[in-house]
């Protein structure tokens, strides 16, 4: 049940339940599939959701420690057995960590990295929008992503995307002090036409084409 009733803090309960929603047409032959992420087949794509999904519900909580000191690239996500199951429930958990308004106070860890609780807030709902887009596009699934999940995260990604542009170190010192997201934590945008559905345009700013198909 959602039970976040600041109707100004963004509820990543709708993305949760989307990206959940897509596990059950994931097929055994799609595991070993090509996904937006160069580095990352189906199945090391689900590992990596299955890894941050219990990353920032510990950054929501503020139970920092050991998931949420590791960087996410220190090595491939190995994903396993009983993610069916296990996937769900932690994005289930997620999304009720960041029902608190007390998530959204001070500052947190994810990754590796302390930042702002507001941000880092908004990059697990950003990684859940473009994950799921990922799992959706790989597996041939249809994806629909709230308005208001959209409307959060593009004004986010858009001073990030400005900073990638301009490539210097102090553009994104400026990103980070005040409280956006960091420049290249994201990959380089790519360039979608202002009137593309909103999607488009929040996945052209993570640096993916939104008419990517497996295979190209």
């Amino acid at each position: 049940m959602d039970t976040n009733t600041d109707t100004h803090l963004p509820d990543h309960g709708p993305v949760c339940r989307g990206v959940a929603g897509l596990l059950e047409g994931i097929e055994a032959k799609h595991l070993s599939a090509p996904t937006p992420c160069p580095d990352y087949t189906v199945r090391e794509l689900l590992g990596h959701l299955v890894g941050l999904t219990v990353a920032f519900r510990d950054a929501g909580e503020k139970a920092l420690g050991p998931t949420t000191d590791t960087p996410p690239n220190e090595a491939l996500p190995r994903l396993e057995d009983g993610w069916r199951t296990t996937l769900p429930a932690r994005l289930d958990e997620l999304a009720a960590a960041w029902r608190s308004p007390d998530a959204w106070q001070g500052f947190t860890r994810a990754g590796g990295v302390d930042l702002p609780a507001q941000v880092a807030g908004l990059v697990a709902l950003n990684e859940l929008v473009v994950h799921g887009w990922d799992l959706a596009r790989s597996t041939g699934q249809a994806y629909d992503v709230d308005r208001a999940s959209l409307e959060a995260v593009l004004p986010f990604l858009e001073p990030a995307a400005a900073s990638d542009e301009a490539s210097g170190e102090a553009s994104g010192e400026a990103s980070e002090e005040a409280g956006e997201v960091p420049a290249g934590l994201f990959g380089p945008p790519v360039p979608v036409p202002a009137d593309a559905p909103l999607l488009d345009r929040v996945i052209g700013l993570s640096g993916r084409r939104p008419d990517w198909r497996p295979g190209e």
